[in-house]
Parts: C-alpha cells; sequence; structure tokens
C-alpha cells in the first residue's frame, strides 16, 4: 500500500518590495505672495525652480498681510495667498481675520512668519490658516507646503517616474532601460509600465519580442481626451509585471510634438503603475526636454569615450538648470570594455560630468546580441551572467531602494489642515 503525497497549495508570490513614490506635482494653481522682506520674495520665487511647481504661476508683490487686504478689496483672490508677517503674535490673528473679509471662501493661505511659538499655532488653527512656515525656511519647506495642501486626505501614492537617455546614439539607452525594467519587476515585484517615446525608430517591441497592433502614438494622437480606460487597452503585456507602451516604429509620417503633448499621458500613467520607465530617444527638442525636466529619476546612458563624455556633460548641466532642486542626474557607463578602444575610466567620467555613477556594463557582443535577435532580456539569455548584477543594482537605485547619500532636510513646517474661509 503507498501512500498518496497530499496536494500542495499553490505557492504565492511574495508580496511587493517597498519603493519611493513619485513626487505629486502641483495643480494648475495661481500663486500671489506678498512679502515684506526681499529675501523672503526671492525664497517664495526660487521655489519655482522646482519642478514639482512646474505648472504654477506665481507673483510676488511687496508687503505682508495689510496689502494682501488692501489688494483684494477690489481684486479677486488667487487659488493660493502667501503672506509674510513680522507683526507681533497677538496681533496676528487680527490681521488674519481682516483678510478673510475680503478672500473668496475657497482661497486657501499660508502665512510665513518669524515667531514659533504653540500658543500663536493654536490661534492660526482657528483662523483657519492651511500652513504656517516657521522663518527662515528652505524653498523646499516652501514647496511641500504647498504640495501638501493638494493632496486629497488618505490619496493613494503615484507612480516613480524613471527616464534612461543616450549621451550618444547607439549608447545602449534602450537596451540599459528595458533590462533594468525587468530586474525591478522580477526582484521587487513591482509592475512596470515600459513607454517607448522614440516612435520612429523604438525598439521595445523587439526587445521584447512583441508587434501590437496600438501604441504610444495612438494615445498621443487621439482626438479624445487620453484616460485611463483607453491606455489599458492601448497596454500590451510582455511579462509578469510589465507593460508596455510601444512605438510605432514607422515613418510614415512626421513624429512632431508640442512641449507638454506626453505630460497627460505620463501623469495617467502614474496613478495606476507604481514604476513608469521612460525610454526616451537621443534628441533635443521642446518635449523631450519638458519630460526630462518632470521626472522622478533620470539616468543618462554614455560609452566610455570622448564624444559621450562632453554630450553626457551638456546634458548633465542642461538638466541641472532644468530641475536645480533635484539629486545629481545618474550615469550608467556602457559597453565597457571594447577591444582596441581608448577608454575613460567610469570614475573619471562621472566626475567630468558631475553625476552619480550608478553602474558600468561590460562589452559583450554574443550576449546582448543573442538577447537582441531572441527579443529577449538577459536575465532570460543567462541567468547567472554578473551583468545581471549590475541591473539589480541599477534598478534599486532608481527605485529608492538603495540610501541615498546627504542628510534628510529639516522641515520649520507645522501642519494646520484648516481652510481658510470667508468669514461671515
Amino acid at each position: 500500500m503507498s501512500f498518496l503525497t497530499p496536494e500542495q497549495p499553490p505557492r504565492l508570490e511574495e508580496p511587493a518590495a517597498e519603493i519611493a513614490s513619485g513626487a505629486r506635482l502641483v495643480p494648475r494653481i495661481t500663486i500671489q505672495a506678498f512679502c515684506e522682506h526681499s529675501h523672503t520674495a526671492q525664497l517664495v520665487e526660487s521655489a519655482l525652480q522646482d519642478r514639482r511647481m512646474s505648472k504654477v504661476a506665481l507673483t510676488t508683490h511687496n508687503g505682508g498681510i495689510e496689502a494682501a487686504v488692501e489688494t483684494y478689496k477690489s481684486n479677486p483672490t488667487p487659488n493660493l495667498i502667501i503672506v509674510e508677517t513680522t507683526q507681533p503674535p497677538a496681533d496676528i490673528p487680527k490681521s488674519l481675520e481682516r483678510l478673510a473679509e475680503v478672500c473668496d471662501a475657497s482661497t486657501r493661505v499660508i502665512v510665513l512668519g518669524h515667531v514659533n511659538d504653540v500658543l500663536l499655532y493654536r490661534e492660526l488653527i482657528r483662523s483657519g490658516i492651511s500652513e504656517y512656515v516657521v522663518l527662515p525656511a528652505s524653498a523646499h519647506d516652501i514647496v511641500t507646503a504647498i504640495t501638501e495642501l493638494y493632496i486629497a486626505e488618505g490619496a493613494a501614492p503615484i507612480g516613480r517616474t524613471i527616464g534612461f537617455v543616450s549621451a550618444k546614439g547607439g549608447a545602449g539607452g534602450s537596451t540599459i532601460a528595458h533590462n533594468v525594467a525587468w530586474s525591478i519587476a522580477s526582484n521587487l515585484r513591482q509592475d512596470c509600465l515600459i513607454v517607448d517615446m522614440d516612435l520612429p525608430f523604438g525598439t521595445v517591441g523587439l526587445n521584447f519580442n512583441q508587434d501590437p497592433p496600438h501604441g504610444l502614438a495612438d494615445a498621443v494622437l487621439a482626438s479624445q481626451k487620453v484616460d485611463q480606460t483607453m491606455l489599458d487597452r492601448l497596454m500590451s503585456k510582455a511579462a509578469n509585471h510589465i507593460n508596455l507602451l510601444t512605438a510605432p516604429a514607422t515613418l510614415d509620417r512626421t513624429w512632431d510634438f508640442e512641449e507638454r503633448d506626453f505630460e497627460a499621458i505620463i501623469e495617467i500613467c502614474q496613478k495606476s503603475v507604481p514604476v513608469i520607465i521612460l525610454d526616451i530617444p537621443h534628441a533635443w527638442n521642446a518635449w523631450t526636454r519638458q519630460t526630462l525636466a518632470s521626472l522622478d529619476e533620470v539616468v543618462i546612458v554614455a560609452e566610455p569615450d570622448l564624444a559621450n563624455l562632453r554630450n553626457a556633460k551638456n546634458l548633465v548641466d542642461a538638466i541641472r538648470t532644468l530641475r536645480p532642486a533635484e539629486s545629481a542626474t545618474g550615469l550608467v557607463i556602457n559597453k565597457q570594455g571594447l577591444p582596441r578602444r581608448p577608454e575613460i575610466g567610469a570614475s573619471e567620467f562621472a566626475a567630468s560630468v558631475e553625476s552619480r555613477l550608478l553602474g558600468q556594463i561590460g562589452f559583450d557582443a554574443a550576449l546582448f546580441g543573442t538577447a537582441a535577435n531572441n527579443g529577449q532580456m538577459i536575465a532570460e539569455v543567462s541567468a547567472n551572467n554578473k551583468v545581471n548584477e549590475a541591473f539589480s543594482s541599477i534598478g534599486m537605485q532608481v527605485t529608492g531602494r538603495q540610501a541615498v547619500h546627504g542628510a534628510s532636510r529639516a522641515t520649520s513646517l507645522l501642519k494646520l489642515p484648516t481652510l481658510f474661509k470667508k468669514r461671515a
């Protein structure tokens, strides 16, 4: 008599590893700031350099609360008012009451004050102030205060956007982007969406052996407003935890776009996918510039030669100008060790272009050629190859799983959740 082996329950997949979420952009609002000191006005204006403020219209005025009261006696109020005050704590609530009388009920107010006092905070709560920031503060504190005002209570985190761009044509930005996405999906078990933005020559379909009838072009060219339902129909599933928005890779038309044509599509993707990998073409125009400025992480892929170094330096400088408040641009050195080619050392290359070196990928024509011809990722062709460790390391860094160097910034923000409402 034999014993029957009890049926084993299906193996459950481990839960997804926690990663950093994307930065939430401030919606299209108008802000007017009334500052008593010129250096405070400069502080508020510098907040516009933060990419989270890219949609905001901000103007600054001289004077504090009293100047704001006089202004809004005869002018409509904006979405948000920022006022600086140097008044004694006992006088601030009364001044704010006068401001409330000339403001719309939907207007929100942030007060920039010079007094850190608990009793004052309680009075401000009763006055209905939205936020209170104690000066001196940083532009980051100002932006954080504004951002948190416009996040709905209990709102789900949004997806992290990571863009890969080659310093020079053929440097391998697409290959690195696709393999890093595979690593994130496999090792961290996070859903990834790869968006191939190289519409005439994109290779994401080839690299994943996919030929879907629809993709990114249908979304960006759609006459009707793009929504989540439409994007879900246009995505194609390439593997477990990996979806694609492919490029048509055709030349039957010219692919010219306005600066913000991809903005709405990316924002919709962020609401449903935790990691969005953008395969950005090696080009420099209005929409690639705007896309690079808006991402959570930018990674430049370069070969270790002089032409790549020059282009990478130019890219890094341009990106730093676009997003001065963000961390240094990431760098991946690809095709390292090409036979008979004089090369620049990876550390020297990174130091010269002032970037964070995320990883180094050795030249292996047979391995990468086989993967490309088969429509596979490197881990599928050779699971034990050491290059997979490099892809894993890059994936860990761009998703925030690896510790970031540098001390965290202290905040002088006191959260006051009530709204500034018009008094009867």
